[in-house]
Protein backbone atom coordinates (compact mmCIF):
# COMPACT_ATOMS: atom_id res chain seq x y z
CA UNK A 1 0.00 0.00 0.00
CA UNK A 2 1.57 3.45 -0.63
CA UNK A 3 1.59 6.62 0.87
CA UNK A 4 -1.39 7.97 -1.24
CA UNK A 5 -3.51 4.55 -0.66
CA UNK A 6 -2.98 4.78 2.84
CA UNK A 7 -4.27 9.01 3.17
CA UNK A 8 -7.16 7.65 1.23
CA UNK A 9 -7.95 4.89 3.68
CA UNK A 10 -7.54 7.55 6.42
CA UNK A 11 -9.86 10.40 5.02
CA UNK A 12 -12.15 7.49 4.84
CA UNK A 13 -12.63 6.20 8.09
CA UNK A 14 -15.46 7.35 10.09
CA UNK A 15 -16.72 6.18 13.24
CA UNK A 16 -19.28 3.88 13.19
CA UNK A 17 -22.43 6.54 14.00
CA UNK A 18 -21.68 7.95 10.93
CA UNK A 19 -21.42 5.25 8.63
CA UNK A 20 -25.26 4.80 10.00
CA UNK A 21 -26.12 8.20 9.46
CA UNK A 22 -24.92 8.16 6.22
CA UNK A 23 -26.75 4.67 5.25
CA UNK A 24 -29.46 6.23 6.73
CA UNK A 25 -29.19 9.46 4.68
CA UNK A 26 -28.71 6.91 1.24
CA UNK A 27 -31.97 4.91 1.90
CA UNK A 28 -34.42 7.73 2.62
CA UNK A 29 -33.02 9.39 -1.00
CA UNK A 30 -33.38 5.64 -2.79
CA UNK A 31 -36.66 5.52 -1.05
CA UNK A 32 -38.16 8.59 -1.76
CA UNK A 33 -37.01 8.37 -5.21
CA UNK A 34 -38.62 5.08 -5.72
CA UNK A 35 -41.74 6.58 -4.26
CA UNK A 36 -41.97 9.51 -6.96
CA UNK A 37 -41.01 7.16 -9.51
CA UNK A 38 -44.54 4.84 -7.83
CA UNK A 39 -46.61 7.68 -7.68
CA UNK A 40 -45.64 8.90 -11.25
CA UNK A 41 -46.04 5.15 -12.97
CA UNK A 42 -49.25 4.82 -10.76
CA UNK A 43 -50.85 7.59 -12.35
CA UNK A 44 -50.42 7.04 -15.64
CA UNK A 45 -50.17 3.37 -15.24
CA UNK A 46 -53.43 2.96 -18.17
CA UNK A 47 -51.05 4.46 -20.44
CA UNK A 48 -48.04 2.29 -19.47
CA UNK A 49 -50.56 -0.44 -19.96
CA UNK A 50 -51.57 0.24 -23.46
CA UNK A 51 -48.24 0.71 -23.75
CA UNK A 52 -46.94 -2.83 -23.45
CA UNK A 53 -50.18 -3.88 -25.41
CA UNK A 54 -48.51 -2.86 -28.30
CA UNK A 55 -46.01 -5.94 -28.69
CA UNK A 56 -49.41 -7.97 -28.76
CA UNK A 57 -50.99 -5.90 -31.43
CA UNK A 58 -47.62 -6.23 -34.30
CA UNK A 59 -48.41 -9.92 -32.76
CA UNK A 60 -51.62 -9.98 -34.52
CA UNK A 61 -50.73 -8.18 -37.35
CA UNK A 62 -48.04 -10.32 -38.15
CA UNK A 63 -51.17 -13.40 -37.58
CA UNK A 64 -52.53 -12.00 -40.39
CA UNK A 65 -55.75 -11.31 -37.93
CA UNK A 66 -55.69 -7.64 -38.33
CA UNK A 67 -59.67 -7.22 -38.58
CA UNK A 68 -59.92 -8.76 -35.11
CA UNK A 69 -59.95 -6.32 -31.96
CA UNK A 70 -57.15 -6.58 -29.47
CA UNK A 71 -58.70 -7.62 -26.05
CA UNK A 72 -57.35 -8.43 -22.50
CA UNK A 73 -59.67 -9.36 -19.79
CA UNK A 74 -59.93 -9.06 -15.83
CA UNK A 75 -61.93 -12.23 -14.20
CA UNK A 76 -61.64 -10.37 -10.09
CA UNK A 77 -62.99 -6.82 -9.62
CA UNK A 78 -59.53 -6.11 -8.26
CA UNK A 79 -57.26 -7.54 -10.50
CA UNK A 80 -56.52 -4.85 -12.97
CA UNK A 81 -56.15 -2.33 -10.21
CA UNK A 82 -54.13 -4.36 -8.15
CA UNK A 83 -51.85 -5.14 -11.88
CA UNK A 84 -52.06 -1.44 -11.86
CA UNK A 85 -49.89 -1.13 -8.90
CA UNK A 86 -47.46 -4.21 -9.69
CA UNK A 87 -46.76 -2.34 -13.14
CA UNK A 88 -46.34 1.35 -11.44
CA UNK A 89 -43.68 -0.42 -8.59
CA UNK A 90 -41.71 -2.11 -11.67
CA UNK A 91 -42.03 1.16 -13.94
CA UNK A 92 -41.02 2.67 -10.24
CA UNK A 93 -37.77 0.33 -9.98
CA UNK A 94 -36.76 1.15 -13.24
CA UNK A 95 -37.14 4.99 -13.34
CA UNK A 96 -35.95 5.16 -9.53
CA UNK A 97 -32.52 2.72 -10.51
CA UNK A 98 -30.02 5.24 -11.81
CA UNK A 99 -30.59 7.11 -7.83
CA UNK A 100 -30.58 4.14 -6.56
CA UNK A 101 -27.05 2.89 -8.14
CA UNK A 102 -26.00 6.55 -7.63
CA UNK A 103 -26.31 6.35 -3.98
CA UNK A 104 -25.23 2.75 -3.36
CA UNK A 105 -21.81 4.12 -5.33
CA UNK A 106 -22.02 7.16 -2.91
CA UNK A 107 -22.32 5.40 0.00
CA UNK A 108 -19.50 2.77 -0.87
CA UNK A 109 -17.74 5.48 -2.98
CA UNK A 110 -15.70 6.41 0.07
CA UNK A 111 -14.25 3.14 1.27
CA UNK A 112 -12.75 2.58 -2.30
CA UNK A 113 -9.52 3.19 -3.67
CA UNK A 114 -9.21 6.08 -5.89
CA UNK A 115 -8.26 3.74 -8.88
CA UNK A 116 -11.02 1.38 -7.81
CA UNK A 117 -13.71 4.46 -7.87
CA UNK A 118 -12.11 4.92 -11.69
CA UNK A 119 -12.80 1.06 -12.20
CA UNK A 120 -16.06 0.65 -10.64
CA UNK A 121 -17.90 3.96 -12.18
CA UNK A 122 -17.80 2.92 -15.71
CA UNK A 123 -19.66 -0.38 -14.93
CA UNK A 124 -22.12 2.02 -12.92
CA UNK A 125 -22.82 3.47 -15.75
CA UNK A 126 -23.35 0.37 -18.60
CA UNK A 127 -25.45 -1.78 -16.11
CA UNK A 128 -28.45 0.12 -16.77
CA UNK A 129 -27.98 0.82 -20.66
CA UNK A 130 -27.39 -2.95 -20.92
CA UNK A 131 -30.24 -3.38 -18.85
CA UNK A 132 -32.04 -1.27 -21.43
CA UNK A 133 -30.67 -3.13 -24.63
CA UNK A 134 -32.30 -6.12 -23.56
CA UNK A 135 -35.60 -4.36 -22.20
CA UNK A 136 -35.73 -3.11 -25.77
CA UNK A 137 -35.00 -6.55 -27.13
CA UNK A 138 -38.04 -8.04 -25.36
CA UNK A 139 -40.22 -5.24 -26.54
CA UNK A 140 -39.78 -5.01 -29.92
CA UNK A 141 -38.98 -8.65 -31.01
CA UNK A 142 -39.79 -11.46 -28.27
CA UNK A 143 -42.90 -9.99 -26.86
CA UNK A 144 -44.39 -9.85 -30.49
CA UNK A 145 -42.75 -13.30 -31.55
CA UNK A 146 -43.97 -15.18 -27.88
CA UNK A 147 -47.77 -13.41 -28.85
CA UNK A 148 -47.74 -14.80 -32.20
CA UNK A 149 -46.58 -18.20 -31.45
CA UNK A 150 -49.48 -18.27 -28.84
CA UNK A 151 -52.04 -16.74 -31.04
CA UNK A 152 -51.24 -19.03 -33.74
CA UNK A 153 -53.18 -21.43 -31.34
CA UNK A 154 -56.25 -20.31 -31.67
CA UNK A 155 -59.07 -22.30 -33.96
CA UNK A 156 -61.30 -20.45 -35.79
CA UNK A 157 -63.97 -22.57 -35.54
CA UNK A 158 -65.43 -25.07 -38.45
CA UNK A 159 -66.65 -27.81 -39.34
CA UNK A 160 -66.05 -30.95 -36.63
CA UNK A 161 -64.35 -28.25 -34.41
CA UNK A 162 -64.72 -25.37 -31.95
CA UNK A 163 -63.71 -21.77 -32.23
CA UNK A 164 -60.76 -21.06 -29.49
CA UNK A 165 -59.86 -17.65 -29.10
CA UNK A 166 -57.07 -15.91 -27.36
CA UNK A 167 -58.41 -13.63 -24.71
CA UNK A 168 -55.05 -13.26 -22.13
CA UNK A 169 -55.63 -11.71 -18.72
CA UNK A 170 -54.37 -8.38 -18.24
CA UNK A 171 -52.58 -9.73 -14.77
CA UNK A 172 -51.09 -12.95 -17.08
CA UNK A 173 -49.66 -10.50 -19.73
CA UNK A 174 -48.10 -8.50 -17.03
CA UNK A 175 -46.40 -11.08 -15.50
CA UNK A 176 -45.23 -12.53 -18.70
CA UNK A 177 -44.38 -9.54 -20.03
CA UNK A 178 -42.11 -8.28 -17.18
CA UNK A 179 -40.92 -11.69 -16.79
CA UNK A 180 -39.16 -11.34 -20.21
CA UNK A 181 -37.85 -7.93 -19.01
CA UNK A 182 -36.13 -9.08 -15.88
CA UNK A 183 -34.48 -11.85 -17.78
CA UNK A 184 -33.25 -10.31 -20.60
CA UNK A 185 -32.22 -7.40 -18.16
CA UNK A 186 -30.35 -9.65 -16.05
CA UNK A 187 -28.91 -11.79 -18.94
CA UNK A 188 -27.52 -8.66 -20.22
CA UNK A 189 -25.45 -8.28 -17.08
CA UNK A 190 -23.83 -10.63 -17.84
CA UNK A 191 -20.34 -8.66 -19.64
CA UNK A 192 -20.53 -6.58 -16.75
CA UNK A 193 -20.63 -8.96 -14.27
CA UNK A 194 -17.51 -11.36 -16.00
CA UNK A 195 -15.30 -8.34 -16.49
CA UNK A 196 -15.54 -7.04 -13.33
CA UNK A 197 -14.57 -10.42 -11.86
CA UNK A 198 -11.72 -10.52 -14.04
CA UNK A 199 -10.58 -6.98 -12.96
CA UNK A 200 -10.67 -8.08 -9.17
CA UNK A 201 -8.76 -11.07 -10.51
CA UNK A 202 -11.47 -13.78 -9.94
CA UNK A 203 -11.93 -14.71 -13.31
CA UNK A 204 -9.57 -15.23 -16.13
CA UNK A 205 -10.77 -15.46 -20.07
CA UNK A 206 -8.78 -18.89 -20.20
CA UNK A 207 -11.09 -20.09 -17.29
CA UNK A 208 -14.29 -18.69 -19.09
CA UNK A 209 -13.35 -20.51 -22.53
CA UNK A 210 -12.63 -23.82 -20.86
CA UNK A 211 -16.32 -23.28 -19.24
CA UNK A 212 -18.17 -22.84 -22.40
CA UNK A 213 -19.43 -25.84 -23.32
CA UNK A 214 -20.55 -25.88 -19.67
CA UNK A 215 -22.19 -21.95 -20.25
CA UNK A 216 -24.00 -23.42 -23.38
CA UNK A 217 -25.90 -26.10 -21.59
CA UNK A 218 -26.47 -23.95 -18.54
CA UNK A 219 -27.93 -21.08 -20.86
CA UNK A 220 -30.82 -23.22 -22.00
CA UNK A 221 -31.64 -24.31 -18.55
CA UNK A 222 -31.60 -20.76 -17.52
CA UNK A 223 -34.09 -20.31 -20.28
CA UNK A 224 -35.86 -22.75 -19.69
CA UNK A 225 -36.41 -21.76 -15.98
CA UNK A 226 -36.88 -17.89 -16.19
CA UNK A 227 -39.55 -17.36 -19.62
CA UNK A 228 -43.13 -19.42 -20.64
CA UNK A 229 -42.82 -22.74 -21.32
CA UNK A 230 -42.64 -22.20 -25.19
CA UNK A 231 -39.79 -23.16 -27.76
CA UNK A 232 -39.23 -19.63 -29.12
CA UNK A 233 -39.16 -17.99 -26.22
CA UNK A 234 -36.38 -20.12 -24.04
CA UNK A 235 -34.80 -20.45 -27.80
CA UNK A 236 -34.51 -16.15 -28.04
CA UNK A 237 -33.40 -16.12 -24.41
CA UNK A 238 -30.68 -18.67 -25.02
CA UNK A 239 -29.26 -17.37 -28.05
CA UNK A 240 -28.15 -14.25 -26.52
CA UNK A 241 -26.86 -15.73 -23.15
CA UNK A 242 -24.74 -17.62 -25.44
CA UNK A 243 -23.54 -14.53 -27.55
CA UNK A 244 -23.20 -12.17 -24.29
CA UNK A 245 -21.03 -15.29 -23.29
CA UNK A 246 -18.76 -15.03 -25.78
CA UNK A 247 -18.38 -10.92 -25.15
CA UNK A 248 -17.71 -11.50 -22.00
CA UNK A 249 -14.64 -13.97 -22.92
CA UNK A 250 -13.41 -10.80 -25.13
CA UNK A 251 -13.88 -8.58 -22.64
CA UNK A 252 -12.06 -10.30 -19.74
CA UNK A 253 -9.57 -10.68 -22.45
CA UNK A 254 -9.54 -7.08 -23.11
CA UNK A 255 -9.08 -5.81 -19.38
CA UNK A 256 -5.92 -8.46 -18.98
CA UNK A 257 -3.96 -7.29 -21.28
CA UNK A 258 -5.21 -3.91 -20.38
CA UNK A 259 -3.90 -5.22 -16.47
CA UNK A 260 -0.76 -6.56 -17.99
CA UNK A 261 0.49 -3.58 -19.83
CA UNK A 262 -0.04 -1.64 -16.20
CA UNK A 263 1.95 -3.81 -14.53
CA UNK A 264 4.64 -3.66 -17.04
CA UNK A 265 4.60 0.07 -16.95
CA UNK A 266 4.54 0.06 -13.21
CA UNK A 267 7.78 -1.99 -13.26
CA UNK A 268 9.45 -0.18 -15.76
CA UNK A 269 8.77 2.89 -14.11
CA UNK A 270 10.42 1.37 -10.19
CA UNK A 271 13.39 -0.01 -12.32
CA UNK A 272 13.68 3.74 -13.62
CA UNK A 273 13.53 5.07 -10.15
CA UNK A 274 15.78 2.51 -8.75
CA UNK A 275 18.22 3.69 -11.22
CA UNK A 276 17.99 6.88 -10.73
CA UNK A 277 18.43 5.91 -6.77
CA UNK A 278 21.64 4.28 -7.86
CA UNK A 279 22.98 6.67 -9.79
CA UNK A 280 22.42 9.88 -7.37
CA UNK A 281 25.57 9.08 -4.96
CA UNK A 282 27.58 8.54 -7.89
CA UNK A 283 26.85 11.85 -8.76
CA UNK A 284 27.31 13.11 -5.41
CA UNK A 285 30.51 11.30 -4.94
CA UNK A 286 31.78 12.82 -8.50
CA UNK A 287 30.71 16.25 -7.19
CA UNK A 288 32.88 16.33 -3.79
CA UNK A 289 35.89 14.97 -5.75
Amino acid sequence: MTNTDQDEVDKSSAPLIEHLIELRRRLIWSIGGFFVAFLVCFFFAKQLFNLLVVPFQWAVSWAGLDNQKVELIYTAPQEFFFTQIKLAMFGGLVIAFPLIATQIYKFIAPGLYKNERNAFLPFLIASPILFLMGAALVYFFFTPMVMWFFLAMQQSGGEGEVQISLLPKVSEYLSLIMTLIFSFGLVFQLPVVTTLMARVGMLSSQALVDKRKWAIVIAFIVAAVLTPPDPVSQIGLAVPTIILYEVSIWAARWVERKREAERLARERKEAEEAAAEKAEPVTAEAGTT
